[in-house]
């Protein structure tokens, strides 16, 4: 009778751990796929919210700014009436838009100019491992700091026909005429082209000056961290060779550097395409719209004119120049990229 006893119970004894070590397996391979497919769903998990914020908020709005665009929505009530691009056609038959575009080319290739060349000279000088080169770069970099609001209030400033600069060659016994800064109509070079003068408004050149100075500091840097990541042994190589420093720079510096170059160029091209709030500070739509922008227009359009269709076709416009600049770029880097 113990026998009977002790074999039912031995046999559960063996039975019930056999049953635990069998199922181990099969939980250690259902927890190892639910962690594969949480790993693999997780990175999709977390970016979804910022897809649908991107498409609702930024390309759901250009879509939408397209439709308003084509439509006859230009008082305070909508009007969803479709005119397709006669909206388009219009702001180049106005004069101010004609006078925002010509100031618009004269701004970004001044701009630019200015910016780049003052952003590698400094550089230039700072990678000559000059005393002081951590204070120097920090002063070059400090406008950086400022908005364009403080930057364009200070410049007005500097600026004003009867104080700034004025004031300055006033007091060091200048007699001869002052310069009125902004607000000066001349247009230098001014060619008659449609109903206004194409050329070199005398009045954007504070803006010009005040841009430059808040933004070269960003050029410096660029090209400062290109200079260094330059390998001083294709410097000295150059030289053995028998090349004078001139030939150095031209030769090996500034090829290795247009990469920096083109960058600097595409990122400060698509700051002057856009640029808003310095105008506002600093000159507003200027005399004769001599310092306007199409932002500037766009928003006293939309936003006190009431013209929302007109509005978004001027802002839709801008997208068209930026992307004009920014898509090119892109395409470049991605093919460099790919290259092997």
């Amino acid at each position: 009778m113990a026998r009977e006893e002790r074999d039912p119970a031995h046999g559960a004894e063996v039975s019930r751990p056999a049953k635990r070590a069998a199922s181990v397996p099969r939980r250690r391979d259902r927890a190892r796929e639910l962690r594969h497919r949480i790993e693999a769903g997780l990175p999709v998990l977390l970016i979804t919210p910022s897809v649908l914020a991107v498409g609702i908020f930024v390309y759901g709005f250009i879509s939408w700014t397209v439709y308003v665009s084509m439509t006859r929505w230009n008082d305070v009530l909508p009007d969803y009436t479709f005119v397709g691009l006669r909206n388009y056609v219009g702001l180049f038959q106005i004069p101010r838009f004609q006078a925002d575009l010509r100031n618009t080319v004269v701004f970004t290739v001044l701009f630019l100019l200015g910016a780049v060349l003052l952003g590698f000279f400094a550089a230039l000088l700072l990678d000559q491992r000059v005393k002081g080169e951590a204070f120097f770069r920090s002063v070059f970099l400090f406008p950086m700091a400022i908005s364009f609001i403080v930057t364009g209030i200070a410049w007005q400033w500097l600026f004003n026909p009867q104080t700034g600069i004025n004031l300055l060659l006033q007091q060091a016994g200048y007699a001869g005429p002052l310069p009125r800064w902004f607000t000066d109509p001349t247009i230098m070079f001014g060619v008659k082209v449609g109903a206004i003068q194409a050329g070199i408004p005398v009045a954007l050149i504070p803006v010009v000056i005040a841009a430059t100075w808040q933004l070269s500091g960003f050029t410096m840097a660029m090209y400062l961290a290109g200079l260094r990541g330059i390998p001083e042994e294709l410097r000295e190589a150059a030289r053995v060779d028998g090349a004078s420093e001139w030939q150095v720079y031209r030769h090996v510096v500034l090829p290795l550097l247009r990469p920096v170059t083109l960058g600097a160029l595409i990122m400060l091209g698509h700051v002057s395409l856009k640029i808003f709030d310095l105008t506002v500070a600093m000159t507003g739509s200027g005399p004769g719209f001599a310092t306007d922008m199409p932002a500037y227009f766009m928003f006293e359009t939309t936003f006190r004119g009431n013209q929302f269709a007109r509005g978004a076709a001027i802002a839709m416009l801008m997208l068209i120049m930026v992307a004009a600049l920014i898509i090119p770029y892109l395409r470049y880097s991605l093919s460099r990229e790919a290259e092997p």
